[in-house]
């Protein structure tokens, strides 16, 4: 009985396999259609079902307006009670339907076409009033549901994967990349991965700068006072010379009895490892722990040699938790 129940559930994935092949092959340049029909809209790309369709138009939705495509779902039974009145002749409208002849998405068509709103029909049949009466018309394959034929699964499978291309394609096409998706999702583990070093670095008075015409006994006093182990040597430009450390010092120590009247210009690193502020941070982290360093500069894009911030290893790791 055990390996019946599995071939069963091998069965219904096997057969979603094969729509999502078949809707493969159906994409053309309808779709190219549709994506530039959204990008070139000012206002919302709104999305309606029926039953299950309803359900996957809502994550569609969802989808879009997390990739920058403003949108919100619509309830198809509500529309014939006064929820026509959301949707303007400045958006978009995407009805979702496997036989394009639902009741419910009559009225909606009628008056998407009496209001000379855009009309983007996803479909599985092209006898359907729906397909007949979209602007842009995206053909879905029909394909074979599980049990017995009759439960959506494999139709509503389509239509969910058909909606996250037309998302990632206009995301794409935006040019919305990762520190866009992070500002529409500032919560949750997502955001901590998106964190960036811009987002994490110490500024200002913060950041241990001395300039590198100083003596050792200055510039001690405020490698103790910032308390990072490091200090920032800059010019009269203030641009970036290089950077002494914690060890660095020990290693001088070693070497010389007085250090007090030494300049700190004929010590320094120079060319330290500098990161861009909007690199991720869990690539700097990653660099610091390959570099085996505990401090980090970071600079504008552009001007490498400007520190705008510094990152210890430590604040790394209690913000990438």
């Amino acid at each position: 009985m055990k390996n019946k129940i599995n071939e069963i559930g091998k069965e219904v994935v096997d057969l979603q396999i094969r729509a999502l092949k078949k809707l493969k092959s159906s994409i053309n340049k309808s779709f190219d259609d549709a994506v530039n029909a959204i990008l070139k809209c000012k206002s919302k790309v709104i999305i309606c079902g029926v039953g299950k369709s309803g359900i996957i138009a809502s994550k569609i939705s969802a989808t879009l307006s997390s990739v920058g495509t403003p949108s919100f779902p619509i309830s198809a039974s509500d529309c014939s009670h006064g929820d026509l009145g959301r949707i303007t002749n400045k958006d978009i409208l995407i009805l979702i339907s496997y036989s394009g002849n639902t009741v419910e998405l009559k009225n909606i068509i009628r008056y998407a076409k009496s209001n000379k709103i855009l009309l983007i029909g996803i479909v599985s049949n092209k006898d359907s009033n729906l397909y007949k009466s979209s602007n842009i018309k995206l053909f879905i394959p029909e394909v074979l549901e599980s049990g017995d034929g009759i439960v959506p699964t494999s139709s509503t499978t389509t239509q969910l994967s058909f909606g996250d291309a037309l998302s990632i394609a206009l995301m794409k096409k935006k040019k919305f990349g990762k520190l866009d998706f992070k500002k529409f999702h500032p919560s949750g583990n997502l955001s901590v991965k998106l964190k960036t070093a811009g987002d994490l670095m110490l500024v200002k008075k913060k950041v241990p700068f001395v300039y590198e015409s100083q003596v050792m006994k200055e510039v001690l006093k405020t490698l103790n006072s910032k308390g990072l182990g490091f200090i920032v040597a800059i010019n009269n430009q203030g641009l970036t010379t290089g950077v002494f450390t914690d060890g660095d010092l020990k290693r001088l120590i070693q070497k010389k009895r007085k250090i007090d009247n030494l300049k700190i210009k004929s010590f320094i690193t120079k060319n330290p490892f500098c990161v861009e502020e909007n690199i991720l941070a869990t690539d700097v982290l990653k660099q610091m722990n390959k570099k085996q360093i505990t401090n980090v500069c970071v600079f504008k894009k552009g001007n490498k040699r400007k520190t705008v911030g510094v990152i210890h290893i430590h604040d790394l790791i209690k913000n990438l938790k």
